[in-house]
């Protein structure tokens, strides 16, 4: 999959991100991508920002939680038959200047699913001890259960081919937080998955959805109980048919 007609789309889920969203879309359409910003439920002007900075935007009338946002984008890109998909956040960890180190192995055909890393390589990327722990849990039981090394296994810089696509718009999908139990899903539904080393920034806004105290323990409760759910269900192997 390559070449100049390769459809590529850049989803980014946002709530209440209107101090943000303008400028991280802007560096994306300064690179010629095309954006879709799925709006969930904000009240404040994210949405005008981000057609300002040139996205498409689709607003969910309430806040609906990131899987569905992404879902949603998911459904957009395969409705209207993009190749590729990169996710971001719209805070700006993300730096645009890696997509094309996410979508290559993606484009090459060597990976079905890339995962952005800040941990693959040594960097000065902070994360609050509790949630920092929970990621090393998920970490050590993705790597025994797929015999695979995560470093990074709840990053949301991700990029994605049309096979993965079709999973990620399935019933499959968790509707909250979406981080390692379903990517232990995809690797047991047969879709190669590969680590990507990126750098990303602090969130400008300061702003977690698991941020507090409370909300990184129920996170790890709810990560757990969704990684033995995977364990549980027997998921299809996902093929494309040539008209997909």
């Amino acid at each position: 999959m390559t070449g100049k007609n390769v459809k590529i789309l850049v989803i980014i889920p946002a709530y209440q991100e209107e101090q943000t969203i303008r400028s991280v879309v802007e560096n994306l359409i300064r690179i010629g991508r095309d954006v879709l910003v799925i709006n969930d439920g904000s009240w404040d002007r994210t949405a005008e920002m981000a057609m300002q900075g040139g996205a498409k935007v689709i607003t969910l009338p309430v806040n609906s939680g990131y899987g569905t946002a992404l879902q949603t984008g998911y459904r957009f890109a395969w409705r209207h038959r993009y190749d590729c998909v990169v996710q971001m956040d719209a805070d700006g960890q993300h730096d645009a200047a890696y997509l094309q180190e996410l979508l290559q192995p993606v484009l090459a055909g060597e990976a079905d699913l890339t995962i952005g890393s800040r941990f693959k390589q040594s960097g000065s990327y902070k994360v609050p001890g509790i949630r920092r722990l929970g990621m090393q849990i998920f970490s050590a039981i993705l790597n025994i259960l797929t015999k695979q090394k995560f470093t990074d296994p709840t990053s949301g810089f991700q990029a994605m081919n049309r096979r993965t696509l079709k999973y990620f718009t399935s019933d499959a999908f968790p509707r909250d937080y979406p981080d390692a139990d379903m990517l232990l899903t995809a690797f047991r539904a047969g879709l190669k998955i590969m680590e990507i080393p990126v750098t990303m920034h602090a969130s400008k806004t300061g702003k977690s959805m698991h941020g507090g105290f409370i909300k990184p323990i129920y996170y790890i409760f709810r990560m757990m109980l969704g990684i033995t759910v995977s364990l549980l269900r027997k998921p299809p192997n996902v093929q494309l048919q040539e008209n997909e």
